[in-house]
């Protein structure tokens, strides 16, 4: 191996080591914990500065992005601190400090830790579904976009995050229009829809049945697209934005309500479907007990949030049929087998989506590393001009002085722009 080799590829290998080595993502997922349990971890979008922007700061993270969906919670930082036992306790202490130790013990045990170049591509396969419950769902694209966004406003993201999310969101696009892994799309929403539809009808079909719906967000904008399809008797929606609540009703011709008023709904129901962004329950044992109106008769109760909105009490009744996110598990797997073979395909579109990130990594650390020539050339040339030779360039005449200051000018360019030119011939040209 020759001198200019083995440099080529240590200065390969610092770059690298550089750009990743520092990032890492905590994980709460489908794979490693119950969903119920994921809740534990969820922030309300009116929380995120509150909670997030402390935790930053008293965890010395250079950048942080939080995400959050049904089936998992990410916290994906820049720091130079190792996630050691110590850290950790530290980190879940800050992360919300209404824990207890129990809490905090329950997150430190739990949590799944990727680093450096493991961590980008479980964000890669993040945002191509390959981990989500459901694979093939393209919504979580858009929940990877929202999440950036939301941090980025916050200031809690930075440089690494801003060109990772990048090529992120261009990988996964390109899994989606490259392959078919996402023939005949489906979604965790799908999924809880087609177990409905399999539900016996509790009501006599002269009546049709009632559906009431609490959360008018974009799950149940979303399941509603497939409940138009059925016939509903009446349809109720509660939502904390009485405007969004009768927006959705409009759907249907049904009414919309604050989420105040679901404590007074007397008329009962046949299907309950609740997905709202609450970090605590909404439909206790006391309050099924209002809604249900005296009913003896069979209840469909969907709970598609994070953390759940119906308390598992509910949930456990014999005259609920629950469905909840742990439950479309069984059909998550057979839509898994009837993708597999697309994955090996969306594998290799993200080993060359990393080699790209690490390249682009090593041309970003050459610019932020050249970008402090021009303020040292500059220090030299004054302390050359000014001090060193002062007095010789003092006793030039008006026209060498001028010759001198083109030649300085000349000199400075061309120390910015060659060693510029050089390294990233080094760095990212093939041999």
């Amino acid at each position: 191996m020759t001198n200019k080799t083995s440099a080529i590829l240590l200065l390969r290998s610092f770059f690298e080591k550089q750009a990743l080595k520092n990032f890492r993502i905590l994980a709460f997922t489908h794979k490693t914990i119950d969903i119920r349990e994921i809740g534990r971890f969820h922030i309300e979008d009116n929380q995120l500065e509150k909670r997030l922007l402390p935790l930053k700061k008293h965890s010395g993270l250079s950048e942080l992005l939080y995400l959050s969906t049904c089936n998992r919670v990410e916290l994906m930082m820049v720091s130079h601190e190792k996630p050691s036992p110590a850290w950790l306790h530290e980190f879940f202490k800050h992360f919300n400090p209404a824990w207890t130790k129990k809490e905090i013990h329950f997150a430190e045990e739990k949590v799944k830790i990727y680093e450096g170049e493991d961590a980008v591509r479980h964000l890669l396969y993040v945002a191509s579904s390959i981990d989500s419950l459901v694979v093939g769902e393209r919504e979580i694209i858009t929940q990877v976009r929202k999440a950036y966004e939301q941090c980025n406003q916050l200031n809690l993201s930075g440089d690494f995050i801003r060109l990772l999310v990048k090529t992120t969101i261009e990988t996964a696009k390109k899994i989606y229009s490259d392959t078919q892994i996402a023939q005949r799309p489906v979604s965790v929403v799908s999924l809880a829809y087609r177990k409905l539809s399999l539900t016996p009808n509790p009501s006599p079909k002269e009546r049709g049945r009632r559906l009431l719906i609490i959360g008018a967000g974009q799950t149940n904008t979303s399941i509603a697209q497939y409940l138009k399809k059925e016939q509903w008797g009446s349809v109720h929606v509660f939502n904390r934005s009485i405007e969004n609540a009768e927006k959705l009703a409009k759907q249907f011709n049904g009414k919309g309500y604050s989420l105040e008023a679901l404590q007074k709904h007397k008329t009962g129901f046949d299907v309950l479907i609740s997905c709202t962004a609450s970090a605590g329950t909404i439909v206790d044992s006391k309050l099924f007990s209002k809604l249900v109106a005296g009913e003896k008769g069979k209840k469909t109760v969907v709970d598609l949030a994070i953390p759940a909105d119906v308390d598992e009490t509910v949930a456990a009744l014999k005259n609920v049929h629950y469905i909840g996110i742990e439950n479309l598990k069984s059909i998550a797997r057979e839509n898994l087998e009837h993708r597999q073979k697309e994955l090996e395909r969306c594998k290799e579109i993200i080993d060359t989506a990393l080699t790209a990130f690490k390249k682009t990594m090593r041309e970003r650390e050459v610019e932020i590393a050249m970008k402090t020539l021009p303020g040292l050339l500059k220090e030299i040339r004054e302390n050359a001009t000014e001090k060193v030779f002062s007095k010789e360039v003092e006793n030039l005449d008006p026209k060498s002085k001028e010759v001198l200051k083109k030649i300085l000018d000349y000199m400075e360019g061309k120390y910015i722009s060659v060693p510029m030119k050089i390294t990233k011939t080094i760095l990212v040209k093939d041999e």
